[in-house]
């Protein structure tokens, strides 16, 4: 089987180190480990077994502390959010099937719903409701084959936050019609209110949750995530993972638990640097008038901004690369041409300095 190109993620891969200035980054500026509460002398004391393959027992048990009702035997060990997400959809996912997707969103599970021989049934959130899913056009659009619905909560590259109203509206049309939800909830402790986004766990019992420590935590290279599933499904998942890898790294399993037992400085250092940094963002974005349009986000450090400029949002973003030396990533990248989503985690005079390369393109294109 010939897979498709993940577009977004070869984009970043491929120029996100050979560019100037990255704004194209979705995490916060990456933690230390010293942020995190490591003694350099410690690491010297780590042996590299192979440890084990659905993650220790300690970092599972952490993990689960996250989700009221769960267990460590509802927690497998990932690498990174991508392949949890990964996992989660090829188990529910037999070709044919229909899969309701709500975008925008991250477009893994999109290409591979469509790699995989299944349908994909778009249902769009709207920037005129502050990209807040409507049930009635999920009610709509969801069939009688729909194997699951597919979700980011708190929203990439949205940045929205969907409430208890929302998720419960979604669980119930999930169960009159007997298919799964899956949950993406990798920016869940990046709210900059530091009000925690409500999980979708414990609303529906068969609901599928994945997570990772890159965004909320500052610590993306640790490549280190989870599953939170039903017991029975985890052991399914496991059995794939044996196919694709032996065990999570024995050196990220060890500060993942780190991370996890100082949370809560983790959460404040990123809600610290999304506070700092969205004024100035703001500033730059309301300076150019009704040119840009956008929701100011309220989880993780992304803006999906609106431009009025006659230019597709993948030329915008070529002549940046090219001419500036500055990345973005394009609407079309969530199939939304006419948006470019900004990331603002980074260190503030650095983003200042991107943000004026921006400017100075859009500038040139605005009367085109």
């Amino acid at each position: 089987m010939k897979l498709r190109t993940f577009e977004m993620e070869r984009w970043q891969s491929v120029y996100e180190n050979a560019v100037e200035y990255n704004l194209s980054e979705s995490g916060v500026h990456p933690a230390l480990l010293a942020d995190i509460g490591v003694d350099p002398q410690e690491l010297g004391k780590i042996r590299l077994f192979y440890s084990p393959s659905n993650g220790s027992e300690e970092f599972r048990s952490l993990a689960a502390s996250l989700y009221k009702g769960a267990n460590e035997q509802n927690i497998f060990a990932t690498i990174g959010g991508a392949e949890a997400n990964f996992h989660a959809a090829i188990r529910l996912l037999d070709p044919g099937d229909d899969a309701l997707l709500l975008l925008p969103n991250y477009m893994q599970i999109h290409g591979i719903v469509e790699n995989f021989g299944g349908r994909v049934i778009p249902v769009w959130n709207r920037i005129e409701n502050n990209w807040i899913p409507d049930p009635d056009d999920i009610a709509r659009a969801i069939t009688p084959k729909t194997k699951f619905i597919s979700l980011s909560n708190p929203n990439n590259p949205s940045a929205a936050v969907f409430g208890d109203d929302v998720i419960k509206a979604i669980c119930e049309i999930a169960g009159k019609h007997n298919c799964w939800i899956l949950s993406d909830e990798v920016y869940r402790g990046a709210e900059r209110d530091g009000q925690r986004t409500p999980t979708f766990w414990g609303h529906y019992p068969k609901t599928i949750i994945t997570q990772s420590l890159s965004k909320a935590y500052g610590t993306p290279g640790l490549r280190l995530g989870w599953l939170v599933a039903p017991e029975d499904l985890i052991g399914e998942m496991w059995a794939q993972a044996d196919y694709v890898k032996i065990a999570p790294p024995t050196f990220s399993d060890y500060i993942g638990i780190r991370v996890l037992k100082n949370r809560e400085k983790l959460y404040e250092r990123t809600r610290e640097l999304l506070n700092r940094n969205w004024p100035n963002l703001k500033k730059w974005i309301d300076q150019r008038g009704d040119l840009l349009t956008y929701t100011e986000p309220r989880a993780g450090a992304i803006c999906m901004v609106k431009y009025k400029h006659r230019i597709n949002s993948t030329v915008l973003a070529e002549r940046l690369r090219v001419e500036k030396s500055t990345l973005i990533v394009s609407g079309d990248h969530f199939g939304l041409d006419g948006y470019i989503r900004f990331g603002f985690g980074t260190e503030m005079d650095y983003m200042y300095a991107g943000l004026t390369r921006v400017g100075e393109v859009l500038d040139s294109v605005a009367m085109d």
